[in-house]
């Protein structure tokens, strides 16, 4: 299912509390949905106009659930009046054995909309929610599944490439000026030969081809670049199916200005040649000893 053919098209994500629901809204804003949550459902009507007028907006997808109340028995009607308005209306509801759903509010600690009393809440709930079940068009059992199991479900059902999700920010940097707190994996590169040492190449950077031929003369930096480069391919896969959509590589050196700023650099462009998202930084840079 591409692009254009989800055209005019609303996916509503709903289902029982601690089924999945608010994680499965997080995939779909990952997968590039424009996401609301708890939208009331006298609101709909009148969202689907903007949905309309907005053509930046893009795929859609609109979380409800218990909160609604008793205005869920509106909910196959609601259904009947956006699809004589045009549009294409899926409805995916997310389920959980009694005991998965009772595990995981302990763990959470969270208080279930319903009450405080966790079993006639889940009950209520089920018998409220029966309605909106059966107008459903895919019922995804979490069970037994993981996050990342979750993500493959949901891409299957939209049909979506998983090798071309995942965004990846390859950032250099100086270890001197510290690490940088949102990098997933961190490599040192300071076992490299350092230009800052060569008088002529002291003042350029590692985006200068005199600092890249200084460094990539040495063989273990290329050795290296290949070895990282395969460790990177063979983890990327495994970050996917674990549900992680952005993954940030840190690749350090003194300052940040040389031999980071080349690996940085050729990484970016080997991943960018097996027809990645990547997004290429250089933290430090700029910086002065």
């Amino acid at each position: 299912m591409n692009r254009s053919s989800r055209k005019n098209m609303l996916f509503i994500v709903t289902g029982m509390s601690g089924a999945g629901k608010s994680q499965a809204l997080k995939m779909f804003q990952d997968f590039g949905f424009y996401c609301v949550d708890n939208l009331p459902l006298a609101l709909t009507g009148q969202f689907v106009s903007l949905l309309k007028k907005r053509k930046d907006l893009g795929d859609v997808a609109l979380g409800v659930d218990i909160r609604e109340g008793r205005s869920l028995r509106e909910f196959p009607g609601m259904l009947a009046k956006l699809s004589s308005a045009g549009m294409q209306v899926r409805v995916v509801f997310f389920d959980a054995a009694y005991s998965t759903l009772v595990q995981r509010y302990s763990e959470t600690r969270h208080r279930h909309p319903l009450g405080s009393n966790l079993a006639a809440a889940i009950k209520q709930e089920k018998k409220f929610l029966a309605s909106v079940k059966t107008c459903a068009d895919k019922v995804i059992d979490t069970t037994n599944m993981t996050l990342g199991e979750l993500k493959d479900t949901l891409s299957r059902l939209l049909e979506l490439k998983k090798s071309r999700e995942m965004k990846i920010s390859v950032l250099s940097f100086g270890y001197k000026y510290g690490l940088p707190f949102d990098a997933d994996m961190v490599m040192d590169v300071r076992f490299l030969v350092n230009p800052n040492y060569i008088t002529a190449l002291k003042d350029k950077t590692g985006l200068d081809k005199p600092v890249a031929e200084y460094v990539m003369k040495d063989p273990q930096a290329a050795l290296f670049l290949k070895k990282f480069l395969d460790l990177i391919k063979q983890l990327l896969p495994l970050y996917v199916k674990e549900g992680k959509s952005v993954l940030t590589i840190a690749i350090g050196c003194t300052g940040g200005k040389h031999r980071s700023v080349l690996m940085t650099h050729l990484v970016s462009k080997a991943l960018r040649e097996l027809k990645m998202s990547v997004a290429e930084y250089h933290r430090d840079i700029g910086k002065k000893w």
